[in-house]
């Protein structure tokens, strides 16, 4: 099965994963500007951190998005993700930490900002995780949000809904698809080896 024909078939999960992003979004926003932090000319664009995704889901969506741009873009960006393969594998060769550009960002800004990951969404500000036995654990904001705000006191962003309904969807996509092995992509992973077999 083709990523297209996944994208046409299984269509009604990517509604659901855009109406949990679209929540998501709100709660983000609304304590990042309790905070009055914001993203705009940060010095250390986050699209440079190595973020990895493991979900079906999350990698057949941005595939959506990269279906529906013109075909040069899509070959740019194409070509891009194969350069910061080829990139990260000489870095990590040399025992250097990759810090490349990822290959959706445009002029300092996510190209396909509609269908980016969870974790570019909830990346910055701090965070609890709530686990069934009680447990909350704490998680730091970027080093630019604690530089700027280590002083302030913590207001609360619980991602355990978000993560709990990802995880929910993500099964049932599984099931239905017949995906189950474990996933480790980074974007530019994900482009350059989805775009290799999308129409």
């Amino acid at each position: 099965m083709l990523p297209s024909d996944i994208i046409d078939d299984y269509a009604r999960y990517f509604e659901r994963l855009r109406q949990i992003f679209t929540a998501m979004d709100a709660n983000y926003n609304d304590v990042a500007a309790r905070y009055d932090f914001t993203c705009h000319q940060c010095p250390d664009n986050c699209c440079r951190t190595r973020f990895y995704n493991h979900t079906y889901l999350e990698f057949f969506y941005l595939l959506a998005g990269i279906r529906e741009l013109p075909e040069d873009r899509r070959q740019e960006i194409g070509r891009k993700a194969r350069e910061v393969c080829r990139e990260i594998i000489a870095d990590e060769a040399r025992g250097r930490v990759p810090r490349h550009m990822c290959p959706l960002n445009v002029a300092g800004r996510c190209g396909l900002h509609g269908h980016r990951l969870m974790i570019c969404r909830l990346h910055g500000i701090p965070h609890e995780i709530r686990y069934p036995d009680g447990r909350v654990a704490r998680g730091e904001g970027c080093a630019v949000f604690s530089s700027r705000f280590q002083d302030r006191d913590y207001i609360p962003f619980d991602r355990t809904p978000f993560y709990q309904e990802m995880s929910s969807l993500e099964k049932a996509f599984r099931k239905a698809t017949g995906l189950d092995k474990k996933i480790k992509m980074t974007i530019a992973q994900m482009i350059a080896g989805g775009m290799d077999v999308l129409p």
